[in-house]
């Protein structure tokens, strides 16, 4: 078969772009349901209170109000399970996660009542019409606050507010190794809470027929949500419920679980036999949805006499906001594995813990625990840099792990396969001109600014949420049908999997028909997330394909009676090689049942994929007034194999618009006398723009996976990890230079750098 021009590699725009462009997509919010109740959540004002219900009767007499909800209303549901436990360690005791509150809240926006009603107006008018007696008590917010003596508890379970414990490593060696040590180098930095700002807020649609449950809501995975709400929540048999998934206007991880609007419309939905439909606000949403990152973390380098790291060390506080939600414990976990980064480090020793605290629970947001990781590494291998007074590039190289040391356990117990850091650094200071910068840096001081140059080398484990299964079938117009349980949510999809499929088949994209998102339609799914979908639902999709392209060949092979050996499949026909007898695909499909015309394949992956690569950044900072400008951005990196060289370079871009938005601008800050949420919209949460974008350089320096198939390495989260670091360094590298200062937390904003500036001018004169 000659190659084919829409197959793996080939640089084809996203053949779902048109519909979505023309405005023809369809969201939660465009379901269109016969009729549908609309409902609001009533939230807490409180960060932490008692509260009595004093008078529902007002509410449940307002026109148009058909359901009030509280908890006394739904003791039968269970609490939004914690499945994201820590392996190797002792059970958490989680606390219970009710749907509504029932007489105590933890947060500003614990839910504590459900309002349904014809009108959203109504509904509104519902939920202010309760009575309710709230006895405030004291409360705390972050981390290093809630772990201190006295600190108010969030939960009576756990005394200091202390909800995990875990450690990894060899604590013994590595203390051993710090005592040896030649110098050590140290950084403790914050890794700040952050709001995942999708397009898109969560909303369902519950429908309920008498039998069974449908749910219409954005997900990362309709299977998913079924398996918790069904076994954990509502208790009912998973073939009870139908869930389905429409487009998508992101996820970023946090739309991968249930929460408690979902279980809440059901139930209402059963007891008015009526579609009930909610959809959350933007300022909702910030109270609703849960955050991500918000660590402390300690580092420490043990360095011997000739620049090599011989020990880490690390201590890790996680905030975990209130509740446990889904996968809390596990995010920082994964970080903790990845912390040793690209080098050599022979021991190393590991502590997390995770603490409540009376704000809005914390989850996954793109990368989950490897962007933690990825900073905390790179910030203090580059105050190493500083301690050995050696570039940046320079301790680098000589701590990397070496391609001929593949496959590499590291400290932490990871195994990486392939990788080739060296390489990928060079040629990322080649494009960004390292060998100029001096005479650039020292041309910006002449206009009054200040020059800086930051490097992040970064590796992350992903691509392993599977079993992933993908079903093909050859339709009768000689086209194909995909059933995958992967979802959507902006990275393109239709068109990858088309891409897969004309690797082998030949078909156009319009011939290939992706069905996903309906538990209906997909017997089984593992969803998106951990940049997953490609290398478990790619590689799934590849077998698939290979297994129903030997079966067309078979039945082909009855028709035009020849061997199955002697034919050759191109471009949607099927010929004896050397000749012009041929059978087109719809012919085939004909003459074949769909049992016969239909392939599976299942990919378990054993092992994570590993991504690498290097972010190279330079700012310009106005030392008057605090304002960076990024003047320059390369990146290499390594993700194995590029299926679709357009699509890689979009998903690496807006990783890294999104790591440059937590390094400069994102902020989620809590008021610590009243526990509020001062940022609770985007009048107060800032979010970078196009003009904060720099003019990316992009190129790729591919070391095939051998653990994948396809030998693909998950690629969604990196620009989001390599980003953080890189930024951030190259400030600190111009502040370094010209001003002595040798620390600054993210958000880097310009009055944050201007304090630093000033702060250090005054030391220096004092």
């Amino acid at each position: 078969m000659a190659v084919p021009k829409f197959g793996i590699g080939q640089p084809m725009t996203r053949k779902e772009d048109d519909r979505l462009l023309r405005g023809a997509g369809r969201y939660v919010a465009d379901v269109a349901a016969d009729k549908p109740l609309q409902a609001v959540v009533l939230r807490s004002p409180h960060a932490h209170a008692r509260f009595r219900l004093v008078d529902l009767a007002a509410a449940r007499a307002k026109p148009g109000v058909r359901l009030v909800l509280t908890a006394a209303d739904i003791p039968h549901l269970g609490p939004l399970p914690c499945p994201g436990v820590i392996p190797s360690t002792p059970e958490i005791s989680v606390p219970a996660y009710p749907i509504l509150a029932t007489d105590t809240v933890r947060y500003v926006g614990d839910a504590v009542a459900f309002v349904v009603a014809d009108t959203l107006e109504a509904a509104r008018d519902g939920a202010e019409a309760i009575v309710i007696d709230w006895q405030p008590l004291p409360h705390v917010v972050g981390a290093e606050a809630a772990l201190a003596k006295g600190a108010p508890q969030i939960w009576p379970s756990h005394p200091g507010n202390l909800v995990l414990h875990a450690e990894e490593g060899d604590a013994e060696a590595t203390r051993a190794a710090f005592k040896s040590a030649a110098r050590t180098a140290e950084v403790t930095i914050v890794n700040q809470r952050l709001v995942t700002n999708y397009m898109e807020t969560r909303g369902v649609v519950a429908e309920y027929d008498g039998e069974r449950y449908t749910l219409t809501l954005g997900s990362q995975g309709s299977h998913i949500i079924r398996e918790i709400m069904c076994d954990n929540v509502l208790k009912i048999p998973q073939d009870k419920m139908r869930v389905v998934t429409p487009d998508v206007g992101g996820g970023f991880g946090t739309k991968l679980f249930p929460y408690r609007e979902y279980a809440l419309t059901a139930v209402a939905a059963e007891k008015l036999r009526r579609p009930v439909r909610w959809i959350g606000e933007r300022s909702e949403h910030f109270l609703s949805c849960s955050h991500g990152r918000d660590n402390i973390s300690t580092a420490r380098l043990a360095i011997d006499d000739k620049g090599r790291f011989t020990a880490l060390e690390i201590d890790t506080l996680a905030d975990m906001g209130a509740y446990l939600s889904a996968y809390a414990p596990y995010i920082p976990w994964l970080g903790v594995g990845m912390a040793p980064g690209v080098y050599d480090i022979p021991v190393c020793h590991v502590r997390l813990r995770g603490v409540f605290t009376n704000t809005v629970p914390v989850d996954a947001y793109r990368g989950a625990g490897r962007p933690e990781a990825s900073y905390l590494i790179e910030r203090v291998v580059d105050e190493a840099a500083r301690q050995l007074d050696v570039a940046q590039d320079v301790v680098r190289r000589r701590n990397f792990i070496k391609p001929k040391a593949m496959p590499y356990r590291t400290a932490t117990g990871k195994i990486y396969d392939t990788g080739n850091f060296a390489a990928h650094l060079a040629r990322a200071q080649e494009m960004i001109g390292w060998d100029g910068f001096k005479k650039r840096a020292v041309e910006a001081k002449r206009r009054g600014k200040l020059r800086g140059i930051g490097i992040a080398t970064y590796i992350e484990a992903c691509g392993n949420m599977g079993p992933e299964t993908a079903t093909l079938t050859l339709d009768t117009d000689g086209g194909v049908n995909l059933l995958i349980g992967s979802q959507s949510t902006g990275q393109g999809h239709d068109t990858a999997y088309a891409q897969i499929v004309a690797e082998q088949l030949g078909l156009p994209p319009e011939r290939v028909r992706m069905h996903q998102g309906d538990t209906d339609r997909v017997a089984t799914g593992g969803g998106t997330g951990g940049s997953s979908s490609i290398p478990c639902g790619g590689a799934s999709l590849e077998g698939a394909t290979r297994k129903l392209a030997d079966r067309i060949k078979k039945l082909a092979a009855d028709a035009l009676e020849a061997s199955a050996g002697d034919l050759e499949i191109d471009a949607g026909t099927v010929r004896i090689a050397g000749t012009d007898r041929q059978i087109s695909f719809a012919d085939v499909a004909k003459k074949a049942t769909k049992e016969e015309r239909t392939a599976d394949d299942t990919w378990t992956p054993e092992q994570p994929t590993f991504p690498n690569g290097t972010h190279i950044a330079e700012v310009e900072i106005d030392p008057d007034t605090g304002a960076i400008e990024i003047v320059g951005y390369a990146i290499v990196d390594d993700f194995g194999m590029t299926l679709n060289p357009i699509m890689l370079e979009g998903q690496v871009h807006g990783g890294s618009v999104q790591g440059i938005g937590q390094a400069l601008m994102e902020e989620t800050v809590f008021d610590a006398a009243s526990g509020q949420l001062m940022s609770a919209s985007l009048m107060d949460y800032a979010l970078p723009r196009a003009l904060n974008a720099p003019g990316f350089q992009f190129e790729t320096i591919n070391v095939p996976c051998k653990t994948n198939p396809l030998g693909v390495k998950g690629a969604g989260e990196a620009g989001a990890i390599g980003s953080c670091p890189a930024v951030i360094n190259a400030i600190l590298d111009a502040l370094w230079r010209n001003c002595g200062v040798r620390h600054i937390d993210m958000p880097a904003t310009p009055q944050r750098v201007w304090a630093a500036i000033a702060a250090a001018k005054g030391s220096r004169l004092a």
